[in-house]
């Protein structure tokens, strides 16, 4: 199976979604997007970025101060 068919469309977020849980504009998440560092899909003209990919991504962007 693909990982295409394994994405439940309940755990899709738009852009403006995505933008919001990060603190950051719309833009940022579009060219994050199409930079490739947050995978989405698209439908239409929009995106769907996956739950799970936000959630990497933070994660991955994560930096302990002293």
């Amino acid at each position: 199976m693909s990982d295409v068919a394994r994405i439940d469309a309940s755990n899709l977020l738009t852009v403006a979604e995505v933008a919001s849980k990060m603190r950051v504009s719309k833009m940022t998440v579009y060219r994050l997007i199409h930079s490739g560092d947050i995978p989405a899909l698209r439908v239409g003209r929009s995106f769907r970025v996956p739950h799970q990919a936000v959630a990497d991504y933070l994660e991955a962007a994560y930096v302990e101060t002293a």
